[in-house]
């Protein structure tokens, strides 16, 4: 004991020493601790949190960075020093750490309550949430936290904060749909929530045909197809489409065929006539920069996804298509009816 005061007491005095040496003592000691740190007795870790808190204050939040994701893999954990960069005003001190495990709930629980939005995003993401830290995250955290804290299956939630949660589900649609996947809400909220959800959707499935009319209406009327488009060539793609259809061939993989081959005449010519379209319509419909339109002329074809997908991704003329849009018109696609995507694209 006397020795570990004496330690302290040295590092207390010492004034004058460069920063470049302070960074190196901290980077001996914590390469010393980590080493050591399984088989330390309680006295010891003490003297290793008093040691790192004093050098602590000496460091710049560079150097803090880097303690901070050593010392999130460390055995055993520093309360002192832990604390401090658990609430390090700079979140790349503190995000390690509370990424890590064995941080007390009522660490967590301040944390919560002072850090910002990226912190209690990484808590609300850790594997094991105890009640009283999910509360404290409904109460202090924006949007993303909420839904985090509804996706992650490692979270507990008492019934007051999946309430909570649920009462700002109904303004935030995204979060109402992951808390829709949770086995583990209370049955009457789940209730309440699934009910909720099925009314959202039946307005946005009533409403669609006719924003998507509008939508489609706009894009005919605001893209140009090239003046030299020949009609000759269309038509007698559109007789071979007639005669395939006749034999029972215009399908899937006939035209999962043109689109491998990228004979996009041959694609225009057989939406056009599954979905019951003028030609001049499907070809707007594929030069147009928003894919929606031609989602829906899909749909209105018959067609797998699989096979609208692969008209989408190949479009001439086009970059190739981001998987956020991809899985939005995958959305689409799967939404729409097959009566309601004909009703809409022959308008």
């Amino acid at each position: 004991m006397a020795t570990s005061a004496a330690l302290l007491s040295e590092l207390d005095a010492i004034y004058g020493w460069p920063p470049e040496r302070w960074a190196e003592v901290l980077h001996r000691v914590t390469k010393f601790f980590l080493s050591h740190a399984e088989g330390l007795t309680a006295h010891q870790i003490t003297l290793f949190d008093d040691v790192f808190v004093r050098l602590m204050d000496r460091a710049d939040s560079e150097l803090l960075a880097q303690i901070s994701l050593q010392l999130a893999e460390a055995k055993c954990t520093l309360p002192q020093a832990t604390r401090r960069l658990a609430l390090h005003e700079d979140e790349s001190v503190s995000l390690p750490i509370l990424k890590s495990g064995h941080l007390e709930p009522a660490l967590l629980i301040e944390a919560a309550q002072s850090c910002g939005n990226k912190q209690r995003l990484a808590i609300a993401c850790r594997n094991d949430v105890v009640p009283s830290v999910s509360q404290a995250l409904v109460r202090c955290g924006d949007q993303a936290v909420h839904r985090a804290l509804a996706e992650n299956k490692g979270a507990k939630l008492s019934e007051d904060s999946w309430a909570q949660l649920v009462k700002l589900g109904e303004s935030d649609q995204g979060l109402a749909e992951r808390l829709d996947r949770r086995r583990n809400i209370p049955l009457p909220l789940k209730r309440q929530l699934h009910a909720k959800l099925e009314d959202t959707r039946m307005r946005a499935l009533n409403a669609m045909p006719g924003v998507m009319r509008d939508q489609i209406e706009n894009t005919i009327a605001t893209t140009a197809i090239s003046g030299n488009s020949d009609l000759a060539d269309y038509a007698s793609a559109h007789a071979n489409m007639v005669e395939l259809a006749r034999k029972g061939k215009l399908k899937d993989s006939t035209i999962n065929r043109f689109v491998v081959n990228g004979e996009y005449t041959n694609i225009i010519a057989a939406l056009a006539l599954l979905s019951g379209s003028p030609v001049e319509i499907i070809q707007r419909l594929i030069v147009c920069d928003n894919v929606d339109g031609l989602v829906v002329a899909c749909k209105a074809s018959r067609l797998d996804w699989s096979t609208a997908r692969g008209i989408l991704k190949h479009r001439p003329g086009h970059p190739p298509i981001s998987a956020e849009e991809l899985e939005n018109a995958r959305k689409t696609f799967e939404t729409f009816s097959l009566s309601a995507a004909q009703r809409t694209v022959r308008f």
